[in-house]
């Protein structure tokens, strides 16, 4: 695939591209001050990604280092997975909601970060999760088998005197951390006020930590883990969202209206009545990823019909393909890179906010593994981010490491082509190939923020859509399929205004005749798996 290019193609025939019929509905939203659609995140697991000190954890200081690389990707936000203390490797089970981990760094790093990330107009999003508790918690300590606790209502208990804790999600109640130790896991009661109280100051904190009304060093935005109305769907602690979580969601857009809160709801549904009765900014899309890796043109379009169909005035969705809960990508398709090229291609291009999880952007693989303990089975899909050609290297966060078969397993290895250092000076690498989306992307506000329209065409495997405003349109021609294609698309007259007579070929295969008169309409070749995005000049 050649780069972003930049120049003209002209000839009457071309006026064809702006008659193209729509099939579906043009999906519209009211803007927002600050249209989080603009935004590239970047879901980052911390302590996989860059080593700042030597002890193979990623940490605090390892991100702000790499700053310059995500900017230079094209990332505007990182979406951070939990900071808080816990004796787990993903920190989702806390001992302490306001104590960073240590092998993060301390406050001091995490405000020097977000000062820094601030001073270049990036956006900070962290991940929360406050349902449960482990057994080292003050509040489970204090109050197991002593009534008398003032801690005594703050877990859930279902026999008497605290004897019988209310165990988590799929009814956890121990399991072993990856270092071997056994953690016991329990519900909090987001019914008790006190309760209600602390996360409310909680997260207030962390919006504001000084108080001081300056958000130069507060959060941008939060994510809740796991979010549900229903808690682990047991009918014990039920319609949260409206009782718990619009309150809170309304008390911190009145101290920062321009914070972005989003859920990742727990049923991976389209999330509509997460927007309806919490208030949320923006859930995750999880049927459309579903749908794009079937790379089935009509499950895409089914879906993508029905979830923005459901998103409601002013709301957003984030559109994604992996994620630290998925298996990665490159290894459901065996690094085929032709389609690693589509995802990344519906994931920058459709309506929404993209969303790139660490180390998708250079192909890295890792599934779930059945190892017998809980908390290790997704390590495989958590592994360093690979800066290097080979495994050993300055700041890889190999926290892992030698430290079970999860680790025998790695897939890491030296010149397998799966690396920032290979990939950067190949043109035609994943790496490039997301870079120059991402660019495509930033220079052209009808793919940030524009309406969605796909549109008809005579191909089974060839997906076709445009994103456009009042002022821009552009087309995307997608091959699905692995066999060269002619694809004609028809003239149609629900388009507005002057015809224009030449359009701006964006991006694709350079051809010298990529197009043909065909009766009423045009014709275009696409060869197996070939991306074209296109610019149609004039106004809609």
């Amino acid at each position: 695939m050649r780069t972003v290019m930049s120049f003209f193609i002209k000839s009457s025939l071309l006026s064809v591209l702006f008659l193209l019929p729509v099939t579906c509905t043009s999906y519209h939203r009211v803007k927002r001050n600050i249209d989080p659609e603009k935004e590239i995140f970047y879901h980052l697991f911390l302590r996989s990604f860059y080593d700042s000190d030597g002890d193979s954890h990623g940490d605090l200081n390892g991100l702000c280092q790499k700053l310059d690389y995500l900017q230079e990707l094209g990332v505007t936000a990182v979406l951070l997975t939990p900071l808080y203390d816990s004796p787990f490797y993903h920190n989702y089970f806390p001992t302490d909601f306001y104590r960073i981990d240590p092998e993060y760094g301390t406050l001091d790093n995490y405000i020097s970060l977000l000062k820094e990330m601030h001073r270049r107009k990036m956006k900070l999003i962290m991940d929360m999760e406050i349902h449960y508790v482990t057994n080292q918690h003050e509040w489970f300590r204090d109050s197991y088998m002593n009534p008398a606790s003032p801690f005594s209502d703050y877990i859930i208990y279902r026999g008497p005197d605290n004897t019988d804790p209310e165990p988590i999600l799929w009814n956890i109640d121990t399991t072993r951390a990856w270092g071997g130790q056994m953690v016991s896991l329990w519900t909090t009661n987001l019914y008790n006020p006190k309760v209600v109280d602390y996360q409310h100051r909680l997260f207030r904190y962390w919006v504001d930590p000084n108080g001081d009304g300056d958000f130069v060093d507060g959060v941008d935005g939060f994510r809740i883990d796991h979010i549900m109305d229903n808690l682990d769907w047991k009918n014990i602690r039920t319609d949260l969202l409206q009782k718990f979580w619009k309150p809170l969601f309304t008390e911190l857009k009145m101290i920062n209206p321009d914070l972005l809160i989003i859920g990742e709801q727990a049923d991976w549904g389209y999330g509509d009545e997460y927007f309806m009765k919490a208030g949320l900014d923006i859930m995750f899309n999880f049927p459309l990823r579903f749908a794009f890796v079937t790379f089935d043109k009509q499950k895409i379009m089914a879906t993508a019909d029905s979830a923005y169909s459901r998103i409601p005035e002013n709301k957003s969705e984030i559109i994604f393909v992996e994620n630290h809960d998925i298996d990665r990508l490159a290894s459901d398709v065996n690094r085929d890179l032709s389609r690693l090229k589509i995802a990344a291609a519906l994931t920058i291009l459709f309506k929404g906010i993209p969303s790139i999880y660490y180390g998708q952007e250079i192909g890295m693989t890792g599934k779930f593994v059945k190892f017998g303990d809980y908390d290790t089975n997704d390590i495989l899909r958590r592994e360093a981010f690979e800066w290097y050609t080979t495994v050993a290297g300055s700041g890889m966060a190999l926290w892992y490491k030698d430290s079970g078969p999860w680790w025998t397993q790695t897939n890491l290895r030296d010149h397998d082509g799966i690396s920032l250092e290979e990939q950067r000076s190949d043109s035609s690498s994943l790496w490039n190939f997301y870079r120059n989306l991402i660019c495509l992307r930033s220079m052209n506000p009808a793919i940030q923020t524009g309406h969605f329209e796909f549109i008809q065409n005579d191909q089974e495997q060839v997906l076709s859509f445009i994103r456009w405003n009042p002022k821009q349109t552009v087309l995307v021609l997608i091959n699905l399929g692995n066999a060269q294609t002619q694809l004609n698309l028809e003239r149609s007259s629900f388009l507005k205004g002057p015809i224009q007579k030449e359009i701006l070929y964006l991006m694709g295969i350079e051809k010298t005749a990529p197009l043909s008169e065909k009766g009423t309409g045009f014709s275009v070749a696409l060869s197996p798996h070939e991306i074209q995005v296109w610019q149609v000049n004039g106004v809609k």
